[in-house]
């Protein structure tokens, strides 16, 4: 059996070892888009870029005789996902979304909602002048126009422009801890926190942080898995669903 894993995130990692480890002789090829400059890699065969859109997906599987695709992109890598939707459906591929549960707010946060970045950005104003903005370095033009409000932009690579004038930017990868997180609000007399409902608690701490110092949060919503796509939430739950595939 030939697996190909749309990868990029600690699912995709931790679904591609366990694919690797299990004995069964599975041949697992993980893809990465190649946005992160030293991506963490995971075992087995690793192919990194494009693959030209959906007909270029279906072509790839086809000719390398792919009998399952996992979609476990970052929630919002929406294009590759409804393109892996078109390709499997075109090359008769069996097809999974691995999906991480999103963020809940809990009693005590002050969260307030949006359907994209664009739609974010006019609503920041009215919210705070001190942005700690952790959406990555991707979709930072929506927020350019802000001239007034300030930016700590936090990302794995350091991001290009167009982006807000009034910036600094901290490259760092998480996991992050709450002490860290704590302080960096404080330290930075953040007083507004942007993030994408990513989930995961690798970097929920600060969600916490903001909650104990009374920050609000500006969380853009994920868009949704396509249409059909049966979706796990786990990579024990993907294992699972390609035991059923064998």
């Amino acid at each position: 059996m030939h697996i190909l894993v749309l990868g990029g995130t600690t699912e995709a990692r931790a679904l591609a070892e366990s694919l690797h480890a299990d004995g069964s002789g599975t041949r697992v090829t993980t893809s990465l888009a190649g946005r992160v400059a030293a991506p963490r890699l995971p075992p087995g065969e690793v192919r990194i870029g494009g693959f030209g859109g959906a007909e270029g997906l279906a072509a790839w599987l086809r000719e390398h005789q792919v009998d399952v695709l996992i979609d476990a992109t970052h929630p919002f890598a929406g294009t590759i996902s409804f393109n892996a939707a078109r390709a499997a459906d075109q090359a008769h591929v069996p097809l999974l979304a691995l999906r991480r549960p999103g963020w809940a707010p809990v009693a005590g946060d002050d969260w307030h909602f949006a359907d994209s970045l664009e739609e974010a950005a006019p609503v920041l104003p009215g919210l705070g002048r001190r942005v700690f903005l952790t959406t990555g370095r991707m979709g930072l033009a929506a927020f350019a126009g802000l001239e007034d409000l300030w930016f700590l932009v936090r990302s794995v690579d350091a991001p290009e422009p167009p982006h807000p004038p009034r910036m600094r930017i901290l490259l760092d990868r998480g996991p992050f801890t709450l002490d860290g997180e704590r302080e960096l609000l404080r330290h930075h007399r953040i007083d507004v926190l942007v993030t994408k409902d990513s989930g995961a608690a690798a970097t929920s701490a600060k969600l916490t942080a903001a909650r104990e110092a009374g920050i609000p949060v500006l969380v853009v919503r994920r868009p949704p898995v396509p249409e059909g796509v049966p979706v796990a939430t786990t990579p024990a739950q993907a294992l699972a669903w390609v035991a059923t595939r064998v």
